[in-house]
């Protein structure tokens, strides 16, 4: 069966981009060719393996890339021409980003801080531009109400500290927060042209797996993630989630 569109996931790792992706590409759930963006081109190409082994005759590509923003725009450029993805329509994105950083606030430094929004925040504003661009190219900019279409759905993974932060986590809190307004502020600038912008609150620990800790509720599995983006991806205009908490059910909150 042909993919039924496109996504594009930023932030490919082994735990929670794994997941994500398995269940968009699976041709018995999202059934949408994904091209797969992260930083190491070796473990991206094992990832990538992976998932076609685990999801027959699904559609898989990887681009290595960090959040510069000249090399966003050339693994777009690169998506833009791939074989694999002519004739489909971009669908979703996400932005699933890893960003720690932990360090008592008089030996911070501005360098140091500023580096963490830079490439967080700046990656996400960057990626966010550049999916903007090419869902635009894919679907016009016809609003909803001049009887458009929804075009897509873009995806933040947030975690708790988007909400409120903890000593000696200064610049994790400053660029988790930034990203959730970010995404507040795309949501309300482009839903009326069709865009859905969700921003998700994972609290708790998330792992590409099912076992006892999953069916306990200790840990979230990666494809639960996976599936609950692909249902806030088929949320049609009448009805968009725009935030929404992620927690496994022992989970304290």
């Amino acid at each position: 069966m042909a993919p039924s569109g496109l996504a594009i996931l930023i932030g490919a790792g082994p735990a929670t981009g794994a997941g994500i992706a398995r269940i968009l590409a699976h041709p018995s759930h999202g059934n949408l060719a994904v091209a797969l963006l992260a930083r190491n081109p070796s473990n991206l190409s094992s990832l990538a393996h992976s998932l076609r082994s685990s999801a027959p005759n699904s559609i898989i590509e990887t681009f290595p890339t960090d959040t510069d923003p000249a090399n966003l725009s050339d693994a777009f450029s690169h998506i833009r021409a791939h074989p694999s993805f002519q004739g489909l329509k971009l669908r979703i994105g996400v932005f699933s980003v890893k960003h720690a950083s932990k360090k008592p606030f008089l030996e911070e430094t501005h360098e140091d801080f500023t580096k963490s929004l830079h490439d967080y925040v700046g990656g996400a504003f960057a990626f966010s531009q550049e999916w903007m661009k090419l869902l635009f190219e894919h679907h016009g900019q016809k609003a909803l109400a001049d009887g458009g279409e929804k075009k897509g759905t873009l995806i933040f993974t947030g975690t708790l500290g988007a909400m409120r932060t903890n000593p000696q986590f200064a610049a994790y809190g400053a660029g988790r927060s930034s990203v959730r307004m970010l995404a507040q502020s795309l949501a309300k600038e482009y839903s009326a042209q069709g865009v859905h912008v969700a921003h998700t609150i994972a609290n708790g620990a998330i792992e590409d797996a099912d076992g006892e800790d999953q069916r306990t509720g200790k840990k979230m599995s990666a494809e639960a993630v996976g599936k609950t983006y692909l249902w806030l991806s088929e949320q049609e205009p009448e009805l968009w989630t725009h935030e929404m908490d992620l927690r496994p059910a022992q989970e304290k909150f």
